[in-house]
């Protein structure tokens, strides 16, 4: 499909081709292997001498789908599907990297994403050093000559704090290191990262890109020498992504943008309402006038997303009385889906961080994160309200 395509007629109209049954929808390609017309064919496709599929842990039609819609989204060249999130994140960076390698990261990042940084990978003799997300100068000082790697996830989780993607990439390019972006939270409707200068942009699917907290999935995107390491890694490892799941996963993208302004307008109310609040100690969201980075957000993102956090006075007994409360909408750990959904994350998805290392992110006891959904936003304000009240 042509690249000067609109980014909803990218997400609808980017198809497999038709079969002999002339089928609108993409049907599913539940398959483990593929069949070849003769033998030469076979052993042209493993040598990698044509293209073909050979076996569903390789490659299949549902998740090619998937991948070239993304890649078009984010205007790179190539990518893989993963079977989550986490499988995303930890191919992107394993795949480049060796023992004695070093990798600058942003502290504010999702636990799991933590954990692989701090308890896995220097299993393999691959360190790291954390710098706070929006201090440009702590990037450049944290730079060593074994530093292979930069990473961010930004807006970040949970503190939806930002980096300046522009000077990242400039610092990747200068420094000859790969520049790795989570993507997740902005998506693709209304970030690319590539754009600054960064290599690979992960995705967690299960999150917007799904929408409706269905499935899981994951990808990872960049350029064709770059993905190529990445495939083989996966290749070898297999955290595949079922044609199943990439089948809903592509129809998913089909609604992302509707979905997106829908969920930024409701987040962007939210804000504003909480903003007002005289229960709630303080309120941030990346478009949000006192938000330190509002300048930088607008510069980077075309809307303020769809995560809002606030801080209760009072701590983890507020929070408990304040989500016991809650009537409508959903107590859970996961995000971006059609229903709000709330949690605390001190006692939940940054719960194996240190409190030292939960206060250097931002992440108080009296945090609340909400993933705003699609429901009427006078439900949503609604159910806040009255859980706020009960909390005091």
């Amino acid at each position: 499909m042509k690249k000067n395509k609109k980014f909803e007629t990218k997400a609808i109209r980017t198809q497999v081709e038709r079969s002999s049954q002339k089928e609108h929808s993409v049907p599913i390609f539940a398959t483990s292997s593929f069949v070849f017309d003769n033998a030469e064919q076979a052993r042209a496709i493993f040598a990698e001498e044509i293209e073909g599929n050979i076996y569903s842990r390789y490659s299949n039609p549902n998740n090619d789908e998937f991948i070239e819609k993304l890649c078009l989204m984010e205007e790179t060249e190539q990518g893989i599907s993963t079977s989550s999130g986490m499988a995303a994140i930890f191919l992107s960076l394993t795949s480049h990297l060796r023992s004695g390698d070093h990798i600058v990261a942003s502290r504010s990042l999702f636990g799991s994403t933590h954990q692989l940084l701090t308890s896995i990978l220097p299993r393999w003799g691959i360190t790291h050093t954390y710098v706070d997300i929006h201090d440009n100068n702590a990037w450049e000082e944290a730079i060593m000559p074994q530093t292979k790697l930069l990473f961010t996830e930004t807006p970040s989780n949970p503190g939806l704090d930002l980096c300046d993607l522009s000077f990242i990439g400039t610092l990747a390019r200068n420094y000859n290191c790969l520049f790795v972006v989570d993507n997740c939270f902005a998506t693709p409707y209304l970030q690319n990262p590539v754009k600054y200068g960064a290599h690979l942009i992960c995705h967690s699917a299960t999150k917007f890109i799904d929408g409706q907290g269905r499935t899981l999935g994951g990808a990872v995107l960049g350029p064709a020498d770059i993905i190529k390491e990445i495939y083989f890694m996966a290749k070898q490892t297999g955290p595949s992504l079922s044609p199943f799941n990439a089948w809903i996963l592509s129809k998913s993208l089909e609604t992302l943008a509707i979905r997106m302004e829908k969920h930024c307008s409701n987040a962007s109310e939210l804000a504003s309402y909480l903003v007002k609040s005289k229960d709630v100690k303080t309120v941030k969201y990346p478009f949000l006038p006192s938000h330190p980075q509002v300048e930088l957000a607008r510069q980077q993102m075309s809307l303020g997303g769809a995560l809002v956090t606030f801080e209760l006075e009072g701590g983890i007994e507020s929070c408990n009385k304040f989500l016991d409360n809650i009537k409508l909408l959903s107590l859970t750990s996961n995000l971006g889906d059609t229903r709000t959904t709330l949690t605390h994350p001190a006692t939940t998805t940054h719960s194996k961080l240190t409190p030292e290392e939960r206060e250097a992110v931002g992440i108080t006891d009296g945090l609340i994160r909400i993933s705003v959904g699609l429901e009427h936003i006078d439900d949503i304000v609604d159910d806040i309200r009255q859980a706020i009240e009960k909390s005091k």
